[in-house]
């Protein structure tokens, strides 16, 4: 299975929607999308409603992706995610590197 990426917006706010897998065959098409995303936004949020499955290189264009907007003093947050998807955050601890909420309209009220 692939993965699909999708541009939406919450408000004033781009959303990057995911879909299938993140793993170490789609991860790079992540990452050259978000690498289009150092735009002025203050926030950027990924909404994983339909990403099923998340592996270590898809962990760490996440993790390069949030330094990345750290760095420009902007925001990356994460919503709806999967409970596999979930468990692999906890289980590695990205669940305390990463603003995470449990819908699109709780991360855009936070952004």
């Amino acid at each position: 299975m692939s993965i699909q990426i999708a541009d939406e917006r919450a408000g004033e706010f781009p959303v990057i929607v995911l879909r299938g897998r993140l793993d170490s065959t789609t991860s790079s098409l992540l990452d050259a999308r978000l690498g289009e995303d150092a735009s002025a936004s203050a926030a950027t949020i990924i909404d994983m409603t339909g990403l099923d499955y998340v592996s270590s290189a898809g962990l760490r264009v996440l993790l390069k992706a949030a330094k990345q907007a750290k760095a420009r003093s902007a925001r990356l947050l994460l919503c709806t995610l999967h409970p596999n998807v979930q468990e692999v955050f906890d289980i590695s601890g990205f669940s305390a590197i990463f603003s995470i909420y449990p819908d699109r309209a709780a991360a855009a009220a936070a952004a």
